[in-house]
């Protein structure tokens, strides 16, 4: 019985450490290139970005959305809102890769000065 327990519990704490990993790889620093393609896809992704966002390293005012130069979102609130929506914003799961959503995330953290 007690190595069932431990058995179990080394399972728990193994998925627990492979999502806090995932995790901080999302809102990690980014380079120089993916900040780049982030801008890039927050103003061409559709709907763009900046049809509704305002922030200021992109050139957008968006007049929808929150202006996320305020608000200062870290790469992964903004991970989270691009993978399920939020809001009126939809999800863009269907229309980006993780790659690109992951991009974008830490371009506007970034950009923002939030934490990564």
């Amino acid at each position: 019985m007690r190595a069932r327990f431990v058995k179990s519990r080394l399972w728990a704490q193994t998925a627990a450490a492979v999502a806090l990993a995932t995790a901080v790889g999302a809102c990690s620093a980014a380079e120089p290139a993916e900040l780049d393609r982030g801008r890039q896809l927050f103003l061409t992704v559709q709907p763009a970005c900046a049809v509704c966002h305002t922030l200021q390293a992109a050139g957008a005012q968006g007049q929808v959305g929150p202006v996320l130069d305020e608000i200062k979102p870290t790469a992964g609130r903004v991970l989270n809102a691009l993978r399920n929506g939020i809001g009126a914003m939809p999800s863009f799961a269907e229309k980006m890769t993780e790659q690109d959503m992951q991009a974008v995330a830490r371009f506007v953290a970034h950009s923002t000065g939030a934490a990564p």
